[in-house]
């Protein structure tokens, strides 16, 4: 059950309209998820947000988009967030992701989550060699 209500014409205010817009340009597609229409209830929030999702996630960079889609699968899973599972693994299926990619991503996932828990209980000193500030 969502905690706030989005506007019923969301594209009323020339700022969403604007917003929505590029959203649509970007993607290049009509569609407008409801992650968007329910950010639309306070438009300074839809804009920081649409502004940061752009700069990261479809502005070309040494990252494969691919890549960032499954990245932000594996953060997602962690994080419990199943509106964005749901909606960063059809976008990564979109932008090729295979039946054998997204069971290699759950595996890695999985093996990440249960050697972090092993790592935290057992309180597994780091490294130096690992540890940044020991780099020259």
């Amino acid at each position: 059950m969502s905690t706030v209500v989005p506007p019923p014409d969301p594209e009323a205010d020339p700022r969403v309209k604007a917003r929505f817009d590029d959203i649509r340009a970007t993607r290049k597609s009509d569609f407008i998820n409801n992650m968007w229409l329910w950010l639309a209830f306070d438009v300074d929030l839809l804009e920081r947000t649409w502004a940061e999702v752009k700069a990261v996630m479809a502005t070309p960079s040494t990252l494969d988009p691919l890549v960032k889609e499954m990245l932000y699968i594996a953060v997602s899973v962690t994080n419990g967030c199943g509106y964005c599972i749901h909606s960063h693994t059809a976008a990564a299926k979109a932008k090729g992701m295979t039946e054998a990619q997204h069971a290699d991503l759950l595996r890695v996932i999985s093996l990440a989550a249960r050697t972090n828990q092993l790592a935290t209980a057992l309180q597994v000193p780091v490294d130096p060699t690992f540890d940044a500030a020991g780099e020259n």
